[in-house]
């Protein structure tokens, strides 16, 4: 490994802690093609938040680039550009499959091709292969050849970094998979998880969150039954939990670039096949009518305190999709704000981590700079950032309008006796 030099495409959550890991031991390249990104990586500086501007100094051997040219002396390259899905819920392959041509452009003999991106069992070598193979002219598993190892990234999670979470790693024959392994495992000390394939090492990232999915899933449904029985949900949770095999999920939004995305790579590939995944169709159908569930929720809630709905003042605290981070990916939060709009209500959305600018630019919202006190008829704690944790009952309530308000717990981080209704 002597001779390796890496280049990482994609410098998002998933590409620049590991473009930083690498960088403190071999030549690295940070490669994307949007210019701003790079321009404030080059800067020290990510406003993702994910990576300090110390640990980002730490990686001596790292540079950064949006030009194709810069990368071209690189013997590993390594995929993380995001893998979406469009509007209709199928998978979008888009970037995946623009970054496959980008490296094939430049692709020699001898080089490997990791991809990290999240994807259905098959895709790097059905997808992804034949286009580094028609891009550069060079035979796979000849000229060069392939390796899968998912990412494990948890947006905000400080404790949970890239080197102390353990690492899947594949390649394409036996020969490329022990180089793979040894390569992720100079930088993981937790270890890794050498797959016997790369359609194995793929299954097993798609899992993952298709299994937390569906656990949500149940406990959401859940949520929806014990409502209407008049039962508290955490109270249920609470006493089940006692026993030692009971597996601890809560209800709530799921949201971001992975557990409401990722399940629907699966179900295609599963339909691709002739089988339909009921499992896991109908968790995405409870997942993704939680929004609707909670907006229904805060307007009954109001009806019942006597507050008319339409030209109501609400306000939301939390856009992102998960607490005590930036990332806005597929935030379920947004529904919220267009459901209690169709009801004619004037929505306050408040957090305090957002770029808003790129609120703006993604969903068309313009976030307040701070809540005014006494104004709301109803506030929605959506998000369980810390902020609005220090806040408090007192703190929260004390936005709403002293005549007659509602405060809704989405994350159940307030206590149940100073609060409205919640998840």
């Amino acid at each position: 490994m002597q001779q390796t030099k890496i280049a990482i495409i994609g410098q998002g959550y998933v590409g620049l802690p590991l473009a930083v890991e690498f960088g403190k031991k071999y030549p690295t390249v940070g490669f994307d093609i949007n210019q701003a990104r790079i321009a404030e990586l080059r800067e020290g500086k990510d406003s993702t938040l994910e990576v300090e501007p110390e640990l980002l100094a730490r990686a001596t051997q790292l540079s950064f680039t949006h030009e194709l040219q810069d990368i071209a002396d690189s013997t590993v390259y390594i995929v993380t550009v995001p893998t979406p899905i469009d509007s209709a819920k199928r998978p979008d392959l888009t970037p995946l499959e623009k970054a496959s041509a980008a490296i094939g452009s430049v692709l020699k003999k001898g080089d490997t091709v990791v991809y990290e991106s999240t994807v259905y069992p098959g895709c790097t070598e059905e997808v992804c292969i034949p286009i580094l193979e028609k891009t550069s002219g060079l035979t796979f598993n000849q000229d060069f050849y392939a390796g899968y190892s998912p990412e494990r990234i948890n947006p905000g999670d400080k404790e949970h970094r890239l080197p102390s979470i353990l690492k899947v790693t594949s390649g394409s024959t036996p020969e490329v998979a022990d180089y793979v392994d040894a390569l992720y495992s100079s930088i993981i000390t937790a270890g890794t998880h050498k797959a016997p394939s790369i359609k194995v090492a793929e299954a097993s990232k798609v899992i993952e969150n298709t299994q937390r999915d569906a656990n949500i899933a149940l406990v959401n449904e859940f949520a929806m039954i014990f409502h209407r029985l008049g039962i508290d949900t955490n109270d249920v949770l609470e006493a089940a939990g006692t026993k030692w095999n009971f597996l601890k999920f809560k209800p709530g939004l799921v949201g971001g670039h992975c557990i409401g995305v990722d399940p629907y790579y699966l179900i295609q590939k599963a339909q691709s096949v002739g089988y339909y995944p009921d499992v896991l169709m109908a968790a995405r159908r409870i997942n993704d009518s939680m929004d609707s569930y909670v907006a229904d929720q805060v307007i009954k809630l109001m009806v019942r305190k006597g507050i008319n709905p339409v030209q109501a003042h609400v306000l939301i605290l939390g856009l992102t999709f998960k607490e005590n981070c930036r990332d806005l990916r597929n935030t379920r939060v947004v529904n919220i704000v267009h459901a209690l709009q169709s009801y004619n209500a004037n929505v306050d959305v408040f957090d305090p981590w957002v770029d808003v600018a790129e609120v703006q630019h993604e969903y068309g919202l313009t976030p307040i700079e701070a809540p005014e006190q006494g104004a709301y008829d109803a506030i929605i704690l959506a998000v369980g950032h810390d902020e609005f944790k220090q806040l408090g009952s007192r703190g929260v309530r004390a936005y709403g309008k002293p005549a007659a308000n509602i405060v809704y717990d989405v994350k159940q981080v307030l206590p149940r006796a100073a609060i409205d209704g919640r998840l």
